[in-house]
């Protein structure tokens, strides 16, 4: 079975979470050699110059063999693909997991194309990230007290799950472990249909200004930049995500559109009093959860 510190990590993806997975193992001395593969020869050019990997693989046998860990980083719309094309290359005794942020339908995937590596396939999702994207983007200390989720399969062998906790745990991630349609469903609420939200009102600032954008976007504040700021995020890997999640996002935006069809009802009827209600309770919410999370400063 792998032990730390591994002696080879392959990370297929080297984005900013994929690199910022390596630069937190390579700081804590977790790993000796670092192996990525990836689409953009200029991006994986530049995790060399970067030092967030120590050699571009030119193909998966290559990078795959005396592999200790596999991480899957790239676009969730990706999954089936790259699991069929790296299935044959595993050796028995590599541990794969993946940092994508639906769960269902990478279980799905593996299902169909890990058939022999179920043991050592830990499906996984680190809480964290930025609007940036690539290896640029890379940061050694981006899961720092950060929430890693797992949500292991009936077939995963405890000895592989202890492995990807303790390398996430090196990364500084909280990690605890939940159903995988558990995670789906919540995270529908707090991430995915909040990127829609995003990405939404930057178009219907675009869809409703007659003039030149960036004349009205000028004037914009702190607060519309806070609110949109995901929408500066990869445009592949959220059209990737929004699929994946399709059902339970649907019955997410449903909700939301109930909501903000009974908030306008209460400005249409001019109801001052429980329009100030709905933002009290929206803002008591909101600063329990800072306060319980010490997000306050």
């Amino acid at each position: 079975m792998t032990s730390l510190p591994l002696n080879k990590l392959v990370v297929i993806g080297v984005g900013l979470i994929g690199g910022s997975f390596a630069l937190a193992l390579r700081h804590t001395g977790m790993v000796k050699q670092i192996v990525g593969i990836g689409r953009s020869q200029k991006n994986m050019q530049r995790a060399v110059e970067l030092g967030v990997i120590d050699e571009i693989a030119s193909n998966p046998a290559a990078a795959l063999k005396n592999a200790d860990f596999v991480l899957l980083a790239m676009p969730v719309g990706q999954t089936s693909h790259i699991m069929a094309q790296i299935a044959p290359c595993l050796e028995s005794e590599t541990i794969i997991s993946d940092v994508g942020s639906t769960k269902q339908d990478v279980i799905t995937a593996a299902r169909t194309h890990l058939t022999r590596h179920l043991t050592r396939f830990i499906p996984s999702h680190p809480i964290a990230g930025t609007e940036f994207s690539g290896a640029e983007a890379a940061s050694t200390h981006l899961f720092l007290d950060k929430h890693l989720i797992i949500t292991p399969l009936t077939e995963n062998s405890e000895q592989a799950i202890s492995l990807v906790t303790a390398l996430w745990q090196h990364c500084g991630a909280k990690v605890s472990c939940m159903p995988a349609d558990q995670h789906d469903r919540i995270l529908a609420i707090v991430s995915h249909l909040p990127h829609i939200l995003a990405f939404t009102l930057m178009n219907h600032v675009h869809a409703n200004i007659e003039d030149k954008p960036e004349e009205v976007l000028r004037f914009a504040g702190s607060s519309f930049r806070d609110c949109t700021r995901i929408a500066s995020s990869s445009p592949e890997m959220w059209r990737d995500i929004c699929l994946a999640n399709q059902e339970t996002l649907l019955k997410q935006i449903d909700v939301y559109q109930n909501k903000l069809s009974d908030l306008r009802t209460l400005l249409a009827n001019n109801d001052g009093e429980a329009l100030e209600k709905t933002f009290l309770q929206a803002r008591e919410t909101r600063q329990q959860w800072l306060e319980s999370n010490q997000l306050l400063k």
